[in-house]
């Protein structure tokens, strides 16, 4: 599984917003849609708000990729 390492520079994410940034959306729209197809978790567990607000220490896993959030 990848790991990629996300700093989070503000309080929060939102959780379509990081798929972008991290490259796993090529917009924030598909990043929705990928957490509405339900393959996206959040700590564990099944995420279906696509807004979802991310914080330091959350941890996010889409198909083979796993994101750690870490302060800035």
């Amino acid at each position: 599984m990848q790991t990629i390492t996300f700093q989070l520079k503000t309080q929060h994410v939102a959780l379509c917003n990081l798929l972008k940034l991290v490259g796993l959306a090529t917009s924030s729209g598909q990043g929705k849609a990928l957490v509405a197809a339900g393959g996206v978790q959040v700590d564990g567990h099944a995420e279906s708000r696509k807004t979802a607000k991310l914080r330091v220490g959350q941890v996010v896993e889409y198909q083979t990729t796993r994101i750690e959030i870490v302060a800035a």
